[in-house]
């Protein structure tokens, strides 16, 4: 009877084991995805600022603006606008 006492205390023991274990790993899981989750709303942030600052730069008014001073661009008179069609 003492024999399968101790077996029966050792099950315990080692089942006892087994739910800390398990516990301290769901845990540490639970932390970890809290930290992924944080950094995915970083990125968002992120991804929508960069998004913003694409629109800014290729402006229209901001290109032409660029191509009339810096490169010295201007929009071609009327008798110097050629059409060509594609195949059809």
């Amino acid at each position: 009877m003492a024999r399968f006492n101790a077996v029966l205390v050792l099950i315990a023991v080692a089942c006892a084991l087994s739910a800390v274990t398990s516990t301290h790993r769901a845990r540490k899981l639970f932390t970890e995805l809290e930290r992924e989750q944080n950094r995915m709303r970083e990125l968002e942030v992120e991804w929508g600022q960069l998004q913003l600052e694409q629109s800014t730069w290729a402006a229209h008014a901001r290109v032409e603006k660029i191509a009339r001073e810096r490169l010295g661009m201007k929009t071609p008179a009327p008798g110097q606008i050629v059409v060509v069609e594609g195949p059809k």
